[in-house]
């Protein structure tokens, strides 16, 4: 069975830090890709971060440094530790996996909002 569910996301105010953590199923929490992606209001959806099954990372440019994507392998899930937040890291983040190595996630959760104000 294939499941994700974030939480986690709430009302910040800039500079301050949230942590959001994704459950996924065991199948899931197996796949080789696991990500977080956001989407802003009039945006497109953009990759955050993702981890793959040998830990190794990726981080978009405008979050390095302030946000840590890890995977909590007690609990099965992958967790997104955002510091330093900005008015513009506002956004639906989603949590999404796929078992491919390469091309588009497959599998996602239902999101949550995340808002920093000024």
């Amino acid at each position: 069975q294939v499941h994700l569910a974030e939480s986690g996301g709430g009302l910040v105010q800039a500079g301050g830090s949230l942590r959001l953590s994704c459950a996924l199923s065991d199948r899931t929490f197996s796949m080789k890709r696991r990500a977080w992606f956001r989407q802003a209001p009039g945006k497109e959806r953009e990759l955050v971060t993702s981890i793959n099954l040998s830990g190794r990372t990726y981080y978009t440019d405008s979050v390095k440094g302030r946000f840590t994507i890890s995977i909590d392998n007690a609990k099965r899930t992958v967790d997104l530790q955002m510091n330093s937040l900005k008015p513009e890291d506002t956004a639906i983040y989603y949590c999404a996996a796929d078992p491919a190595v390469i091309g588009d996630y497959d599998y996602w959760g239902q999101g949550t909002q995340v808002t920093v104000s000024s």
